[in-house]
């Protein structure tokens, strides 16, 4: 959040006849009466997106209704794609910083994973993202990878989220769907949480999710807050 004065409005002009006194707390006062939001952009897949769900049930509006809860004062928006890989998003990229948001959460490589892409180039991607983010803060968050591609190939891009996440000094969720991994016997989570496809949650496994990652976006507001 930026209380400056292009971002406020205010003009030299407007201090004239005033001492400096009077102007320099007339530059507070309108600071705290027009404070804006904290604008976050969540950017990443169907996941983000809130696929299969009805309007409200979807990460976004789940999270910005917590957020609320918590009585942070934060707009998120949603710059989820269906089906995008790490690939689509350092192409877009660019795209979504244009209204120059406060902070970002980056939530992608699940479609990099279902496709077999090497981790090699979802980690470049992912770097291409973080490299134009700066110096907003970051929340990235990774995906639980199955071993359908053998042990060496979930360990390398299981690796990459943590990895990048200390280069880059971003906070760090490592997998969106692992509060309901969590969750046991598996057929209750699949009756439960999931979406008939067994890829998507549905508005319980969101809530859920929700509630996990929530407090990471709270440090994600400070952060972006105490830029300034």
């Amino acid at each position: 959040m930026k209380f400056t004065l292009s971002r406020l409005k205010l003009r030299y002009g407007g201090f004239w006849g005033l001492s400096k006194a009077a102007a320099t707390g007339l530059v507070i006062a309108g600071s705290a009466a027009t404070a804006e939001p904290t604008i976050i952009t969540a950017f990443g897949d169907s996941l983000t997106h809130g696929y299969g769900l009805a309007q409200g049930d979807g990460f976004v509006p789940q999270l910005q209704a917590w957020l609320r809860d918590q009585g942070a004062d934060v707009t998120v928006v949603n710059a989820g794609v269906s089906g995008d890989t790490t690939a689509g998003g350092a192409a877009r990229i660019d795209w979504s910083l244009a209204d120059e948001p406060d902070a970002l959460i980056v939530a992608l490589g699940g479609n990099d994973v279902l496709r077999g892409q090497s981790p090699e180039a979802a980690r470049a991607n992912l770097e291409t993202i973080l490299q134009k983010a700066a110096p907003r803060p970051v929340l990235l968050i990774g995906i639980g990878v199955p071993g359908n591609y053998g042990p060496d190939y979930k360990a390398d891009f299981e690796a990459i989220y943590p990895a990048l996440a200390e280069k880059y000094d971003t906070l760090l969720v490592d997998d969106f769907l692992g509060p309901l991994a969590a969750q046991a016997p598996i057929e209750q989570v699949m009756d439960t949480y999931m979406q008939g496809d067994g890829i998507h949650p549905n508005a319980a496994g969101v809530a859920l999710i929700v509630e996990e990652i929530g407090p990471k976006v709270l440090q994600l507001i400070a952060r972006a807050q105490s830029r300034g």
